[in-house]
């Protein structure tokens, strides 16, 4: 991971998880993003996409204020949504990062109250983020990084205008869509 370009404290947690070699669309895909590119991937799950797209982010992710995430990840469900926010979570603290999940089915109010605090990654469901973006609990014109996880997935889902609207509102300079798709890996 270190001859890829991913800072040493990043490295090292991915070392104390025994994840030591890239996988393929983590090989192909992390040049393009961690110098700021876009990039379009698709690859079967399991193949490491979450951290083909998670290391480059929690690496390149600025400090946020509150209310004002730099970074945004679009999820389907609340359950990949979790999964995005959990499989981060030690690689953002290595940097002094925080990373936090909205999606609906739970109380919005604790969700409200952490992006008071600040979160400088949000990991969120169409649905929740925009009704969270219409209470003013959240803007993302500060979001510079947007990465929408399983496009496919939404797609046929009925999120599309919301995966259209959302992005709008950001200072987004960086796209990744990945698919679920059981193909290999597509860049």
């Amino acid at each position: 991971f270190s001859d890829l370009g991913v800072p040493a404290p990043i490295v090292e947690v991915l070392d104390q998880q025994r994840i030591r070699t890239p996988f393929e669309i983590q090989t192909a895909s992390f040049p393009d993003l961690m110098n700021g590119r876009d990039v379009v991937a698709r690859a079967p799950t399991g193949s490491g996409k979450t951290l083909a797209f998670g290391i480059p982010l929690v690496a390149a992710v600025k400090k946020a204020e509150p209310k004002r995430p730099a970074a945004l990840v679009l999820a389907p469900t609340r359950e990949l949504a979790d999964q995005i926010a959990s499989d981060l979570s030690l690689l953002a603290e290595a940097v002094g990062r925080r990373i936090i999940a909205v999606y609906g089915g739970v109380g919005i109010e604790p969700q409200v109250k952490k992006l008071q605090r600040g979160v400088d990654v949000l990991v969120a469901t169409p649905g929740r983020l925009e009704d969270l973006i219409s209470r003013r609990a959240v803007s993302l014109a500060d979001a510079s990084i947007v990465v929408i996880d399983e496009a496919d997935r939404m797609a046929d889902m009925g999120f599309m205008p919301s995966v259209r609207r959302l992005p709008d509102q950001t200072n987004s300079c960086l796209l990744f869509t990945s698919s679920a798709a059981d193909e290999n890996v597509f860049l």
